[in-house]
């Protein structure tokens, strides 16, 4: 059985915070699935089809990294695609008591699925999507914290 973990967020978009949290966890999982979740209670700045295609753009040879869009409760979308694990990265202790909060209801809902928690490297502490959007939609340069492959496209 094949060990496939989800990496559920929006990222919008995705930033070098959460490649580091990827490329770590690689070894640790058979395949895992970039889920961009689709929030109603969001605004996404870019659609889910762009933030599909930088992950296609940053993963292009890898049979072990694919991203995927969905809707609704995580741990439905892990039952569809067969992950038993859900990843989320922790920059912060604040991240970590939110996170558990999901991953406590997560296991209520479907205690075959575990959530691991990877601590992002210190160097991407600050990186967080709010503030690139901030920084995209002000002007400025947001290079230092996004993959090429994102910031040549914006």
């Amino acid at each position: 059985m094949s060990r496939i973990c989800l990496f559920p967020g929006t990222f919008d978009p995705i930033t070098l915070g959460h490649v580091d949290i990827i490329n770590r966890a690689l070894p640790l999982f058979d395949k895992i699935i970039v889920g961009i979740g689709i929030n109603t209670s969001k605004s996404p700045m870019f659609s889910a089809e762009k933030r599909l295609s930088w992950i296609k753009a940053i993963y292009p040879d890898s049979s072990r990294i694919e991203g995927a869009i969905y809707e609704g409760l995580t741990v439905n979308f892990c039952r569809e695609i067969g992950a038993g694990f859900i990843l989320r990265g922790i920059r912060y202790v604040s991240d970590f008591e939110y996170e558990k909060t999901i991953a406590d209801a997560n296991r209520t809902l479907d205690p075959s699925i575990e959530t691991v928690f990877l601590t992002g490297e210190p160097k991407y502490t600050s990186v967080a999507s709010t503030i690139v959007r901030d920084i995209i939609k002000n002007n400025g340069d947001a290079s230092p914290f996004l993959p090429e492959a994102v910031y040549t496209s914006l």
